[in-house]
């Protein structure tokens, strides 16, 4: 897994442009584990459960995160999966806070 997950996640508050060209890309292929990017405006990942009730776990630990950092991503909750979408408003577009959130979101799964 990524070391992006070990660093602090500071939301963008404006004022820069997004991310980039070869420097997007380069977040990109840093943060991996199954994240797209679409369209070089957002990260999205759908993660998949057993059952609803793994799945509602999963989402209230994103929403704590979420909570906890003050970056908030579009969350869609279904029966066995959770499907994610992230990018700053602000800038409308993609900055170094949202790879660093999504790995950490990525490290709210259950072991195993």
């Amino acid at each position: 897994m990524s070391d992006l997950a070990a660093r602090e996640c500071n939301p963008c508050r404006g004022g820069v442009a997004p991310l980039a060209g070869a420097e997007l890309r380069r977040w990109h292929e840093e943060l991996g584990n199954g994240w797209q990017l679409v369209d070089d405006h957002q990260l999205e990942k759908t993660y998949r459960f057993a059952d609803f009730r793994a799945a509602l776990a999963f989402t209230n630990r994103v929403g704590a995160l979420a909570e906890e950092v003050g970056h908030h991503p579009e969350i869609r909750l279904a029966w066995g999966r959770v499907h994610l979408t992230i990018y700053t408003h602000k800038i409308d577009g993609l900055a170094d806070a949202d790879f660093i959130w999504a790995a950490k979101a990525d490290r709210l799964l259950p072991a195993g």
